[in-house]
This record gives structure tokens, C-alpha cells and sequence, in this order.
């Protein structure tokens, strides 16, 4: 861990919940701070485990926060922005997938741990005009879930919670997937019902 990450952490640690919050922000909007605020949830839990809902909350609302920012960045400056920060065919990939599954393309990659892409994801949901609400609750359901999940595996393995993840990684991320894709069919369904009640 670097000294700058380290600082990071301690203060973070010192200020418990809001201090969470603020590095999620700032890791999910300017900074890029891999898998630091996973770390902080593993941490903080495993020494407060009775806060556990609040450190995921906080987790949680602090990347809302900071993918906000990402979005209004991409939704103002538009597609020139982007191409400046990525490579152009990771653009063009990225854009066709945004534009064919919305939501969906943003709420993988939210709940995916690293290596996965994210940033690109988020900014290019402004680019392509998907709706606030539609982006805040795809944030919302994936990092929800992901620091929910952290969190439990620090209840259960403490500080071993990360290597745990890591050494599980493809079947972590396969049944977040599958998780992912019920989700999916059950908001499709729901959407039918809808539609079908409306005519």
C-alpha cells in the first residue's frame, strides 16, 4: 500500500462513515484509487461489525455521488471528452453496448470487481442521454450490492475478506452475473406488466 494510499485510508478510518463517503467520491469521480474503498468496507467492518449497513450505505451513496459527476461530465462535454481520456476503439466498443443495454451496461461493471472497466461505463451513459433515474439506480443496486457483499465476507473472514475475493474472483464475478441477469429478467417482466396494465 503507498504512503498516499495509506493516508487515504487512515483518514478514513478516522472518520468513520462520513470519511467513507468521501473516498468513494472521490474514487468514483477525479481520483482513481483502485479498490480502495473495497478495502475501506472490508476494514471498517471487520472492526465494526455491527455498522455494517452503515459503511455499505455510505459506500454506496458516496460513488453515487462521485458517478454522478462522470455522467454530467460526459452528458456535457460529450463524446470529445471521452475520446480524449480513453482509447478510441475501447470508445467505440463501450458506446454500442451503453446504447444497446442502458442501464444494464452501467450496472455490471458497477458490481464486477477489478480489473473491470468502470469510469468508461459511467461517463458514457451521459454521452448517450441514458435518464438520472435510470443511472442512479443502476449505481445504486450494483455498488449496493457489491459493499453488501464485502461486507458480509468481513463479518465472516475479517481482514482475509479481500484475498478471499481475489482468490475467488471468476466465481465471485459468475454469480454476480447470474444474480445480475435475474434481476434483469425480473425488471423486464415487471416493465411487461406495466406496459400491459397501461393499455
Amino acid at each position: 500500500m503507498g504512503r498516499f494510499v495509506r493516508r487515504v485510508h487512515a483518514l478514513a478510518i478516522a472518520f468513520g462513515a462520513p470519511g467513507l463517503f468521501l473516498i468513494a467520491f472521490l474514487d468514483s469521480s477525479f481520483l482513481s484509487l483502485p479498490e480502495i474503498s473495497d478495502l475501506l468496507v472490508i476494514s471498517m467492518v471487520t472492526h465494526h461489525k455491527a455498522r455494517l449497513l452503515l459503511y455499505v450505505i455510505a459506500a454506496t451513496t458516496g460513488s453515487i455521488a462521485g458517478c454522478l459527476v462522470m455522467y454530467y461530465i460526459g452528458k456535457k462535454g460529450g463524446e470529445a471528452v471521452v475520446r480524449k481520456r480513453f482509447a478510441s476503439a475501447n470508445v467505440e466498443r463501450t458506446m454500442a453496448s451503453v446504447r444497446r443495454h442502458g442501464m444494464m451496461a452501467v450496472l455490471i461493471p458497477s458490481i464486477l470487481p477489478p480489473p473491470m472497466p468502470f469510469k468508461i461505463f459511467v461517463i458514457l451513459a451521459g454521452v448517450a442521454g441514458i435518464s438520472v433515474a435510470k443511472f442512479v439506480t443502476a449505481i445504486a443496486v450494483g455498488r449496493g450490492m457489491r459493499y453488501l457483499a464485502l461486507g458480509i465476507l468481513a463479518v465472516k473472514y475479517g481482514d482475509q475478506a479481500m484475498a478471499y475475493m481475489r482468490e475467488h474472483a471468476t466465481t465471485v464475478s459468475l454469480a454476480a452475473v447470474a444474480l445480475l441477469a435475474l434481476v434483469f429478467l425480473a425488471y423486464q417482466l415487471w416493465n411487461r406488466a406495466q406496459a400491459a396494465q397501461n393499455r
